[in-house]
């Protein structure tokens, strides 16, 4: 998932606090639409559960991730898992398709892996995926920033959120035909309240702090959010915007 040196997983709170993640991926690999003896290449593959669900489908998966703490979790699956840092993949033509779920906007450098990608394909091969677009988090990450503002601290972005004519324009620069790419609005529900997906995701602000000043500042962040984020049914909905695409590089390549 992420190549920041500030963002950490531990595959057991990500299991407790993010599994709607690959829950909500179902779409994105029904529009892959992964067929038997295709070899696939599952980008930021995270613990692996999106991935089993490529080889239950009869393919051959290759799952790669820059976090060896969940890639020993994809392991523990069974799976054949790889730690790899997803701006510097290191293939040849091998792969049908590749496929990403909720990683690629922990990937800052988005040019480096469309070039990669599009190295690892072979002619006729598809580039399908969903990631955080434009505004994605933006009240969350609004909070964050003022919280730690408040005690003289700022954290750059570590995210990358592009708007559809961005990543698109990015993808066509590289050679490849856009089939479909869109942003949606999609208000995610939590598991609790939002101090679990901040646990989780937001190590790049909570890292600069104390683990006293750590809590401080998630309990006053949850409570900014309350009104926002918190619905009358008591239910937490994090402010998602999704960025969802498929891109084919073609039989005969130009480049």
């Amino acid at each position: 998932m992420s190549s920041s040196d500030t963002q950490h997983w531990n595959p057991a709170q990500y299991q407790q606090n993010a599994r709607f993640v690959s829950d909500l991926g179902v779409p994105v690999v029904e529009l892959l639409s992964p067929q038997p003896g295709e070899r696939i290449l599952d980008l930021g593959c995270g613990d692996g559960a999106l991935s089993l669900k490529l080889v239950e489908a009869r393919c051959t998966v290759v799952a790669v991730d820059a976090s060896a703490e969940m890639i020993a979790a994809a392991q523990a699956l069974g799976l054949d898992a790889r730690v790899m840092d997803g701006q510097s993949l290191q293939f040849e033509r091998e792969f049908d398709a590749v496929f990403s779920n909720a990683a690629l906007h922990w990937m800052k450098q988005p040019a480096q892996v469309i070039a990669g990608v599009w190295r690892a394909l072979k002619p006729g091969g598809r580039f399908v995926g969903e990631m955080g677009g434009k505004a994605n988090v933006a009240a969350i990450v609004t909070a964050l920033d003022a919280a730690l503002s408040a005690r003289g601290k700022l954290a750059p972005n570590p995210w990358y959120f592009p708007s559809a004519e961005e990543y698109s324009a990015l993808l066509v620069a590289r050679g490849f035909e856009v089939r479909v790419i869109e942003t949606f609005v999609r208000p995610t529900l939590l598991p609790g309240d939002v101090g679990g997906w901040l646990e989780t995701f937001a190590h790049a602000y909570t890292v600069l702090l104390t683990e006293s000043e750590r809590q401080a500042l998630i309990a006053e962040v949850v409570d900014a959010l309350r009104g926002t984020l918190c619905g009358a049914d008591g239910a937490w909905r994090a402010d998602y915007v999704r960025l969802r695409f498929a891109a084919v590089k073609p039989e005969i390549a130009i480049r």
